[in-house]
């Protein structure tokens, strides 16, 4: 991802956090993390982060995500004696299409074209504002901002972002920024 295409999704994920009337310091925008998991293509499968709390137990994350931009499957796995992530997603604004393993109830999210095979998990759950879902550790999951885009809330135990696991084995959870 070039350094300009960066700072232009930072700036357009520091707009929409600051329409839903909450209020954030300068440094936690200009902190937001630009993931388009080494895929290239950041409209199609991304997210922007802005990180209010990180500790050894505890993580509070307000995610963001373009109109139609899909996280790609991926689970939290265990770690040491730590089960793993545990997560609570709150929405706050917009819609998001949730998926997990279960029933194939997939209706209203797109698959990315020729991605089929790593974007197994097809339970869909449709959350809108103050809607929250809670996933156990180890839990296959995507989701996809529906068409006004999806500001919400991840709040965890402790995040190891770079060690999650991803269906695509072309993901890279790094993102590597071009000038």
């Amino acid at each position: 991802m070039t350094r300009q295409d960066y700072l232009a999704a930072q700036l357009r994920a520091a707009a929409m956090l600051r329409q839903t009337g909450l209020t954030f310091t300068d440094r936690e925008m200009e902190g937001i993390e630009v993931a388009d998991f080494g895929l290239n293509d950041l409209a199609l499968e991304g997210v922007q982060i802005a990180t209010l709390a990180h500790t050894r137990r505890l993580s509070i994350k307000l995610l963001v995500q373009f109109p139609g931009q899909t996280e790609p499957e991926h689970w939290h796995p265990p770690v040491g004696e730590d089960p793993g992530k545990e997560e609570t997603i709150r929405m706050v604004t917009g819609t998001l299409y949730f998926y997990l393993p279960g029933a194939d109830t997939l209706k209203h999210g797109r698959i990315p074209k020729g991605k089929e095979a790593v974007y197994t998990a097809r339970n869909e759950w449709v959350l809108r504002q103050n809607d929250q879902l809670t996933l156990e550790p180890g839990t296959k999951h995507w989701f996809q901002a529906g068409p006004e885009g999806a500001v919400f809330y991840s709040v965890s135990t402790l995040a190891r972002d770079t060690l999650d696991k991803f269906s695509d084995p072309n993901v890279v959870r790094t993102t590597i920024i071009r000038d």
